[in-house]
């Protein structure tokens, strides 16, 4: 039995909210499931907080994905949030990279003047053109 952790549809019409469960693949989308994992509302718990709320049972998670469950594209996301995904790769998820700090010797450093770049748009041919247009912009048919 292949089994996938994936989302099961709850929620009134247009106010969705999600459960996460493990269900075989066989099984239709809202149908039998084997247990149910975490929740999921996009649009948050009430009209005042509309903040996506994701609650997952990490260890549950886990348990599922150490079995053999693969998690759907949407769900793997949702794992990722949770802290599930990294508990089971048994990686931290990669900090966004900061910038090192300049040395002192890059701060002294004189900086040259560079040529302008063509996607500024400042020296290239068809800038110089609108420019010595008729003084409003460069846009015509006003």
């Amino acid at each position: 039995m292949a089994v996938k952790l994936r989302l099961v549809r709850m929620g009134k019409k247009k106010q969705p909210t999600y459960r996460v469960v493990a269900a075989d693949s066989r099984s239709p989308r809202d149908g039998r499931f084997l247990e149910i994992v975490g929740t999921y509302a996009p649009r948050g718990r009430s009209t005042t907080d509309r903040d996506a709320v994701v609650t997952i049972d990490n260890a549950k998670a886990v348990k599922w994905l150490s079995n053999g469950a693969k998690p759907t594209e949407r769900v793997e996301r949702l794992l990722r949030v949770s802290g599930a995904w990294d508990e089971f790769t048994g990686s931290p998820s990669p900090a966004p990279a900061a910038s090192p700090a300049p040395t002192a010797d890059e701060q002294s450093a004189p900086v040259e003047d560079a040529a302008p770049s063509a996607e500024s748009g400042e020296g290239s041919p068809e800038a110089a053109a609108g420019d010595a247009g008729d003084g409003e912009g460069g846009e015509a048919g006003r």
